[in-house]
C-alpha cells in the first residue's frame, strides 16, 4: 500500500456499432469464495493523511488519474473517510460544501483550498472486510450505489480497493448476451458546449452528483466532460496558478468545451454489455454516450455493471 504525505435531456448526433462475442462465464462458486475479494481488488492504494490540504489532494488525485481518494490516518493507516472528484467539484463550484468557502473563509479561495482535506471529505465509511467474497462486495456496492468500495482489516486499516473499473474489466470483450439499451440510463442531463465550467459543476452537483455529462454543441455531441475532467483542470497549468493565488473567477468562467476530449467515443443500444466494457477499457473512459440513428437516447456507465452483475435472475452470477 502506499501512502502520500501533504504533497444525463437530447440532442441529434451520428456514430458507432456493435461488436460481437460469445456467453458470459462468471463462476459464482469463486464469487462466493470467502476472501475472494482479494483477488480482483487493487492492492497498491494510494492514501493521503486527512491533514493533506485540498490543493494536495487535488494534484495526488489528478498526478494519479484518480476518480477518488482514501484517506487514512498516518500513524496507524486505518480508513478515515474518501474524497471524490465530485467532493472537489462541489467544493469549487457551488455545491453544498462551496458555502464552507463563501462562511468559513469568507470566499478566500486561497485560504480554503489550503486548508485541511478532512474538511471536505466523506466521512460515511461503507468498507468490505479482507475475508469477504467478490459477490459481497458487489452486494454491497449495488444496496449503497457506491462506485468503489475500500477493503480492510479487522483494525479498519485498509488493505485494497474494489471499484466498479474492476467490475467492467470482468465482463470486457466477452458476449454476455445482454444489450446496453437494457442497463443504460435513458433519461440523459447534458451541457451546452457554451456554459461555464462554473455552471457545468453546479449542475454536476444540483443534479445528484453526475460524475459524467455529455457535452452538445448546436444540438450536436462533441464529447464528454467529467468531474475529474474539472478538477484535473484546477490542478495543473496555468489554471492551477490562477487557483493558488486566488484568481479562481476567470478560470471558473472559461466554457466547458474547453475540457471535452477530442476523440469522441459512443456505442449503440444494441451493442452487447461485454463489448462496451471492452471499448471503455480501449479508451481509458468511464462511460459511453449511446447512439441510435443519429441521436443521443442515453448512457452506459461502468457503475451500471454493477447493476448488470446484481441482477442474479440474468444468471450473471446464479
Amino acid at each position: 500500500m502506499k501512502r502520500l504525505s501533504e504533497d444525463r435531456k437530447d440532442s441529434k448526433i451520428r456514430m458507432p456499432g456493435a461488436m460481437d462475442r460469445g456467453p458470459v462465464q462468471f463462476d459464482s462458486r469463486a464469487a462466493k469464495r470467502t476472501g475472494d475479494v482479494l483477488t480482483i481488488a487493487t492492492a497498491e492504494v494510494v492514501t493521503a493523511p486527512p491533514t493533506t490540504t485540498i490543493i494536495g489532494a487535488i494534484k495526488i488525485m489528478t498526478s494519479y488519474g484518480f476518480g477518488r481518494l482514501p484517506i487514512a490516518d498516518a500513524g496507524t493507516r486505518r480508513l478515515l473517510g474518501f474524497v471524490t472528484g465530485v467532493d472537489v467539484v462541489d467544493f469549487l463550484g457551488g455545491g453544498i460544501r462551496h458555502n464552507l468557502l463563501k462562511k468559513k473563509y469568507e470566499g478566500n479561495i486561497l485560504a480554503a483550498i489550503n486548508a485541511d482535506i478532512r474538511e471536505i471529505m466523506s466521512p460515511s465509511l461503507i468498507s468490505i472486510g479482507e475475508k469477504a467474497s467478490v459477490e459481497d462486495a458487489l452486494k454491497l456496492m449495488y444496496e449503497q450505489n457506491v462506485g468503489g468500495l475500500p477493503v480492510v482489516d479487522e483494525e479498519t486499516r485498509i488493505k485494497a480497493l474494489i471499484t466498479e473499473h474492476d467490475f467492467a474489466k470482468l465482463v470486457a470483450g466477452v458476449n454476455t448476451g445482454i444489450k446496453v439499451e437494457e442497463f443504460m440510463s435513458p433519461n440523459v442531463i447534458t451541457a451546452n458546449g457554451q456554459m461555464s465550467i462554473e455552471k457545468t459543476t453546479k449542475m454536476m452537483v444540483q443534479q445528484g452528483g453526475f460524475r459524467k455529462l455529455p457535452v452538445v454543441q448546436d444540438s450536436i455531441l462533441i464529447g464528454m466532460v467529467t468531474a475529474s475532467d474539472i478538477m484535473r483542470y484546477l490542478g495543473s497549468g496555468e489554471a492551477f496558478g490562477k487557483v493558488v493565488t486566488g484568481d479562481i473567477g476567470e478560470v471558473m468562467s472559461q466554457q466547458i468545451k474547453i475540457l471535452v476530449r477530442r476523440d469522441l467515443v459512443s456505442t449503440d443500444k444494441d451493442t452487447d454489455l461485454g463489448s462496451a466494457a471492452e471499448m471503455m477499457m480501449e479508451k481509458g473512459v468511464g462511460s459511453l454516450p449511446v447512439m441510435d440513428n443519429g441521436s443521443l437516447v442515453g448512457i452506459i456507465t461502468k457503475r451500471d455493471f454493477i447493476r448488470a452483475f446484481a441482477e442474479e435472475k440474468r444468471g450473471i452470477i446464479p
